[in-house]
């Protein structure tokens, strides 16, 4: 057996420290106080809620992609339906434009149907980290559109008063 004290080749000194071991003491585990099961118990909670919560968020996501398809679809063919009158009075060209365009339409709301939540959320923050200012400019504008919104519903509040 080789001797304890002799250093491999190429060594010329013993790390300090570099062979010793934790104390006893270091090996303990203390138990848990009423403030460390508070704080787990607070963490736990809170974990639960949020997972509660992306869940409910997923459900709205949800719902809202059917509705927006659904929607899609009723604009495109809205639009397929006005190509025909187009062709009558303003000419082919013009109604072969709505035609494309009812067909674009219907194909965002087929894309849109055919995605869950999860690639909604993944693709929208893909988005927002490669366009930050068209996703800020959308917010923005999302965000007037609703103010616009509850106003003109307590406006309408105030005269059925």
């Amino acid at each position: 057996m080789a001797n304890p004290n002799e250093l491999p080749e190429g060594t010329d000194t013993v790390i300090a420290g570099a062979s010793a071991t934790d104390t006893e003491e270091a090996l303990i585990v203390r138990e848990p106080t009423s403030k460390d099961r508070a704080i787990e118990k607070l963490r736990s909670g809170s974990e639960k809620l949020s997972g509660q919560a992306a869940d409910k968020a997923r459900g709205f996501v949800s719902q809202g992609l059917e509705r927006s398809s659904e929607a899609l679809a009723n604009v495109s063919k809205l639009v397929g339906d006005t190509a025909d009158g187009l062709d009558e009075r303003l000419g082919a060209e013009y109604g072969d434009y709505a035609r494309r365009a009812a067909s674009a339409i219907e194909e965002a709301a087929n894309k849109l149907a055919a995605k869950d939540a999860d690639e909604l959320i993944d693709d929208s923050r893909e988005f927002v980290r490669k366009s930050p200012g068209v996703a800020l400019a959308g917010a923005a504008i999302v965000g007037f559109a609703l103010v616009r919104l509850v106003k003109s519903g307590f406006d309408q509040d105030k005269k059925s008063s």
